[in-house]
C-alpha cells in the first residue's frame, strides 16, 4: 500500500518504493551493459540492489520464480533452451532489443589459414590439417571453446559430433579469460591457434578478424534443441554456423506486469556492439575494477544523454 501510494504521489518516479535485483554471468565484460540498465531504472526511482553473479540457467530460473528482477544479456537465440525451461514467456519477458548483430563462431591465425588453404572447419577432419593445431602432443587440434554453462558449449559439442571432429579436435574448457590468454601468446609467439569467440568482446579488437586471424565456415548448419531450426547462413551463402544473436533484456513477467515503466524501459533501450566492444577493451587494458567499470557506464550516459533522457522519458509515460 505504501509502496502504491508513493507510486502515485510521484509520477516521475514510477518506481519510487520498488526494489529491484539485476543478474549477470561471471563474465566481467556484461557488468557494463548491466550496469546501464540499473543507472536508467535508478533515475525512475527502482531501488536497485548490487549485481548479483549467477551462470545462465540458473539466472532465467531465478527471474522466472521472482527471486531476481532482471538480466541485460539474455542473448536470442543462443538461450533459447534456457527461457524455455524456465517457463518461456507465461513467467518472462523480453521485449526490445537492446544490442544486436552479435556474431560467434571459429577462427584460426590468417598465417596458417593463407599457408595451408583453410577455410572450413570439416578441414580439421583430416588428421594432418588438425595436428597444426595440437597443443599438447596428442596429435589433435585444441580448440579453445566455451565455458560450461555458458549455452555456447551445447552448441560446439553438437557440431563437433555433426561434423565428425570427435577423433581429430579436442574441446579445451574451463577458465575463457585465461584459456584465450594463453591462445593470444602462443599467436603472438607465431604459433597457430584455433578458438571459438563472440562478439562484442575484447578478443576481437585484439586478434582482429581479416587482419590477424580468420573466421572458418562450417559445412552446413547444425544446432541443438530448439536452435535446430536456425538458418545461420548469411545472405552471400558464407555459414559460421552460429546465427546472429540480439542481446535481450530478460525479466520477470510479474513484475513488468506491474511496473509499466520499466518494461517500457526494458523495451526501449538500445546499446551499439561498437560501444560494448570498446569499454570491454579498455577492461582488459587494465580499466577493470568496479570503479573503472561504474566510470566507463557514467560516462556513457554523459555522451549520449539526450538518448538516455529519451528513455527515461518514455518510461516515465508509459509509467502513468
Amino acid at each position: 500500500m505504501a509502496a502504491a501510494q508513493a507510486q502515485a504521489q510521484t509520477p516521475d518516479l514510477p518506481g519510487k518504493g520498488v526494489s529491484v535485483q539485476p543478474l549477470q554471468s561471471s563474465i566481467a565484460e556484461e557488468t557494463f551493459q548491466t550496469l546501464l540498465v540499473s543507472r536508467a531504472l535508478a533515475k525512475l526511482g527502482y531501488d536497485v540492489k548490487p549485481i548479483k553473479e549467477v551462470e545462465y540457467a540458473t539466472a532465467h530460473v531465478a527471474i522466472a520464480n521472482g527471486d531476481a528482477t532482471f538480466m541485460a544479456d539474455h542473448w536470442d537465440p543462443l538461450h533459447a533452451d534456457f527461457y524455455k525451461n524456465a517457463g518461456g514467456d507465461a513467467k518472462l519477458y523480453r521485449q526490445g532489443e537492446y544490442s544486436n548483430n552479435a556474431a560467434q563462431g571459429y577462427l584460426i591465425d590468417k598465417k596458417t589459414a593463407d599457408q595451408y588453404k583453410i577455410t572450413n572447419i570439416e578441414q580439421l577432419k583430416d588428421p594432418k590439417i588438425a595436428k597444426i593445431f595440437d597443443t599438447d602432443g596428442d596429435g589433435k587440434a585444441d580448440l579453445t571453446g566455451c565455458t560450461p554453462g555458458w549455452g555456447c558449449e551445447a552448441a560446439i559439442e553438437f557440431q563437433l559430433s555433426a561434423y565428425k571432429l570427435r577423433d581429430t579436435v579436442t574441446h579445451v574448457q574451463g577458465s575463457y579469460a585465461a584459456l584465450m590468454a594463453d591462445t593470444i601468446t602462443r599467436y603472438k609467439a607465431g604459433k597457430p591457434i584455433l578458438y571459438y569467440t563472440w562478439t562484442p568482446f575484447w578478443v576481437s579488437a585484439e586478434l582482429r578478424p581479416g587482419k590477424d586471424v580468420v573466421w572458418l565456415q562450417v559445412p552446413f548448419t547444425a544446432l541443438p534443441g530448439d536452435q535446430s531450426k536456425m538458418k545461420t547462413a548469411l545472405p552471400d551463402g558464407r555459414n559460421y554456423g552460429f546465427p546472429l544473436n540480439t542481446q535481450k533484456i530478460v525479466a520477470n513477467k510479474a513484475f513488468t506486469d506491474k511496473n509499466p515503466a520499466a518494461a517500457k524501459l526494458f523495451e526501449v533501450m538500445r546499446l551499439p556492439v561498437g560501444d560494448i566492444n570498446a569499454e570491454n577493451l579498455a577492461m582488459k587494458n587494465g580499466q577493470n575494477k568496479p570503479a573503472d567499470i561504474e566510470r566507463h557506464t557514467d560516462a556513457w550516459i554523459k555522451a549520449h544523454q539526450k538518448t538516455f533522457d529519451g528513455w527515461i522519458a518514455q518510461a516515465q509515460a508509459a509509467g502513468k
